[in-house]
């Protein structure tokens, strides 16, 4: 009884760590699309816009499809087949209109720290000076505010049922994971208690790019939340940390495991992956990040139905949802909708699902 006792202690103990120093790991690999970011979740911004000192403005990285297009052109072309018929794919920025009210509008952002995406374009400039709201996928992504989302819904994150992570791994991919933890920041013996899904948010992140979210170097998102925050104007959520915590955890254990044995194989490639998604989005391609996602899983021995799931919890329900919620904002106008790439794309993405609300929607850029 003494044994299990101090086994519960050492537990919880662990647990309260986990709280205070992983979070700010855990939320820059949740700023990571895929995964796309899966899409689409936030790391702890600081508030500055200037890159801190020391930090590198790009992480390098190749363009993985070029590699592709040379070494399995097969692979490629159906990539690219793919990407052609995938609706709505070849703009971020649409224009909203509906019955007279002020002009809205819906942007596709990337959660990266890159220039190339952070920059803000004219038009875009133009567009934050005018709406009367912005509105991010979640309006409160501070250190405090998520941490408090993790010890509220420790459960979703990490094993609290007795199970670890080393239980469903073999010895190599196990050492693997703690080596990754190891190089984030976190002690290699917390990597048992967390959940599969976390582990691959963090597998895809470089360490340059997690260096400079730690640098204070913003994302796009918080960009925009600076402008709103500077201009006086609303600033909402379409959602909360705690539901997104919830619907990666919906996925079922078994394809957490296939996701994780997937990023597990890409693991050392990392800032290409991110480079690859980096040329997609600027060229707006974002309609061949899904096929590539799924062509990577493949070379690792994963087949695509273990992504089915995620696809559902991760994009389509959260795609509704999020429409639900902007909708009394469109209906009032003048609003700037923001959310990850991914989530604007396709017969189920937001342009398409706002249409059949009603609006019309026109690319702008």
């Amino acid at each position: 009884m003494v044994g299990v006792l101090r086994k519960f202690t050492y537990r919880t103990a662990q647990i309260g760590r986990v709280h205070r120093t992983a979070a700010s790991v855990v939320l820059c690999a949740l700023a990571a699309f895929f995964a796309p970011a899966p899409a689409s979740l936030q790391p702890a911004y600081a508030l500055e816009n200037a890159p801190a000192k020391g930090s590198p403005q790009r992480c390098g990285g190749i363009n993985m499809l070029n590699e592709l297009a040379a070494t399995e052109p097969r692979v490629y072309r159906h990539i690219r087949s793919a990407a052609t018929k995938t609706s709505n794919a070849n703009a971020a920025l649409w224009k909203i209109e509906h019955r007279g009210r002020p002009d809205s509008y819906l942007l596709g952002t990337i959660h990266m720290t890159d220039p190339r995406v952070t920059t803000f374009s004219p038009r875009l400039q133009s567009i934050i000076s005018e709406v009367e709201t912005i509105a991010l996928e979640v309006d409160d992504v501070s250190a405090a505010a998520t941490s408090s989302a993790i010890a509220k819904a420790s459960r979703l994150v990490i094993y609290t049922d007795g199970h670890s992570l080393h239980d469903y791994l073999s010895q190599k991919e196990f050492e693997k994971v703690k080596k990754t933890l190891n190089s984030a920041g976190l002690p290699g013996e917390m990597a048992a208690m967390f959940r599969p899904w976390v582990v691959s948010m963090i597998l895809s992140i470089s360490s340059c790019e997690r260096q400079k979210v730690q640098a204070g170097q913003p994302v796009l998102d918080m960009k925009l939340a600076n402008a709103a925050l500077k201009r006086g104007i609303d600033l909402v959520g379409l959602e909360t940390i705690e539901s997104q915590l919830s619907a990666m955890s919906a996925i079922p254990d078994d394809q957490q495991i296939a996701m994780l044995r997937a990023s597990l194989k890409f693991a050392d490639r990392a800032n290409d992956t991110t480079e690859t998604l980096l040329q997609l989005y600027s060229s707006r391609d974002m309609g061949a990040a899904w096929p590539f996602h799924l062509a990577l899983a493949k070379k690792a021995g994963i087949d695509e139905r273990a992504f089915k799931h995620f696809q559902a919890s991760i994009v389509f329900e959260r795609n509704d949802k999020m429409r639900d919620a902007a909708l009394p904002l469109l209906e009032k106008g003048g609003a700037l909708i923001a959310v990850g790439a991914l989530h604007l794309i396709g017969d189920r993405g937001l342009v398409n699902l706002l249409r059949q609300a009603g609006y019309t929607l026109t690319p702008i850029e």
